[in-house]
């Protein structure tokens, strides 16, 4: 869209809020004065973190908080600066962001699409926020980056997993760091078929929402191609918080093996009720009844406990990687909090850091400059490797972890072992690939 018909749009919606003696909401002020939404005038820049503060996810959003806290006091300069002294990238200086002091403000997504994008439009309207943060549902996802893309704003994504956030609804303000399904599908088969074999029949229950079909689809896809059957796959809601109902009929099924497709305190409940009903102690098709997570956080291990126990997943990140900027990051978010960081703290500390570099870059917070600057961008020292932002979709590809239920914990953050660190070119895909089909990145919205 033009400044020009911007101009004439702005000047009409102007005359006629004037009329009705109302006030023209912040961020279209801010765009027809500056051509670009919220840009910032003054010695400070605002970051709008919408994280689910309640809700089944409410304990991710609490981590993404802490580090998303971290992340801006070493933007600006504040404690030991954290994984900028190993971004491969030195645009940072922990001045702030092209010299402002960042500050932030915050919404709770109550990991509902709708809370979310009032919350994400209220700090973009009222508090000025020029990008927005976090997140960890994926239609929360979907909906505050379609907000972000109508509004002129970046949204550096939080926890999202489905391959929809940069598939068919992939925005040209939208960023993703996080994996996705495919990923995890393409890391956990060759390990799954390792331990359990080729000739395995699976039931799945699946969280029913965007997540939790891309993800189905994904692990079936994946384990089909190495020779597993799928015996049934059963949508759950959201909202649900016992899972026996869905647990009786597996017994019966002739499946010998459980995909829990399951996040936050959804997989804790169904995990707990799959132990209760002793399907790990059974035997099926004469082989041992196994139970897949085919996405995993330290936090659900840990509200899962002993039940986790030599169960597989994946993940984006892990607090025990060795590398020099995982090794940073944890021993930040350690002496500020007292305890390891989950991957969905992480991503979000990533995002912060990576949006802050690319208005570093780009020499402005015009979100077509940020967009331009994160598109193609390789980088190192965020933890994971080699990483790279494509341009193609805005997805990061980086390694992958399989992981597995600690048999026999040391602590209560010794929940997850690295079973194996899948590599980059593993999980890469076509950005035409049919599970990521339909829906356009369009062109960055400056919101003018």
């Amino acid at each position: 869209m033009s400044n020009s018909n911007f101009t004439r749009r702005g000047v009409l919606k102007t005359s006629a809020i004037a009329g009705a003696g109302l006030a023209l909401p912040t961020y279209l002020r801010a765009a027809s004065d500056s051509g670009f939404t919220n840009a910032p005038t003054g010695s400070t820049v605002t970051l709008g973190f919408n994280v689910p503060q309640t809700g089944p996810y409410a304990e991710e959003g609490l981590d993404e908080l802490r580090a998303q806290e971290l992340a801006v006091q070493h933007l600006n300069g504040e404690g030991d600066a954290g994984m900028m002294n190993t971004f491969s990238s030195k645009a940072l200086k922990g001045n702030g962001i092209l010299g402002k002091k960042v500050e932030f403000v915050t919404g709770d997504t109550q990991t509902k699409s709708d809370a979310a994008r009032a919350s994400a439009k209220s700090m973009i309207e009222k508090d000025g926020a020029v990008m927005i943060n976090g997140g960890s549902s994926s239609g929360v996802a979907v909906a505050v980056q379609g907000l972000c893309q109508e509004a002129g704003v970046i949204f550096m994504a939080g926890l999202t997993h489905s391959n929809d956030t940069t598939g068919k609804d992939k925005k040209a303000n939208g960023f993703r760091h996080f994996f996705n399904a495919y990923m995890s599908g393409a890391a956990l088969a060759p390990v799954l078929k390792n331990a359990y074999g080729s000739d395995r029949r699976a039931y799945h229950l699946t969280a029913d929402y965007t997540w939790g079909w891309t993800q189905q689809e994904s692990m079936q896809a994946a384990t089909e191609a190495m020779g597993w059957e799928t015996v049934n796959n059963v949508l759950t809601p959201l909202a649900s918080t016992d899972f026996s109902s869905y647990i009786a009929p597996v017994l019966n099924s002739g499946a010998d093996v459980l995909v829990l497709n399951h996040y936050g305190g959804n997989m804790v409940n169904s995990l707990t009720n799959a132990v209760q009903f002793g399907l790990q102690d059974k035997m099926v098709n004469g082989k041992q009844f196994e139970i897949v997570v085919p996405l995993y956080s330290e936090l659900m291990a840990a509200g899962a406990g002993a039940n986790v126990r030599g169960v597989i997943g994946s993940m984006n990140w892990n607090w025990q990687l060795q590398d020099e900027g995982s090794k940073a990051f944890v021993k930040s978010f350690g002496e500020k909090y007292g305890r390891p960081p989950s991957n969905s703290a992480h991503t979000c500390y990533v995002q912060t850091m990576l949006y802050a570099d690319a208005v570093e870059r780009a020499g402005t917070f015009n979100p077509c400059g940020v967009a331009e600057a994160l598109e193609g961008f390789e980088f190192d020292g965020l933890g994971n490797g080699p990483t790279l932002y494509r341009a193609d979709d805005h997805q990061c590809f980086k390694d992958v972890l399989v992981m597995k239920g600690t048999e026999n914990p040391t602590n209560e953050y010794d929940t997850l072992e690295i079973v194996e660190v899948t590599p980059r070119a593993q999980v890469e895909y076509a950005p035409d690939h049919p599970m990521f089909a339909g829906g356009e990145l369009g062109k960055c919205n400056p919101g003018a």
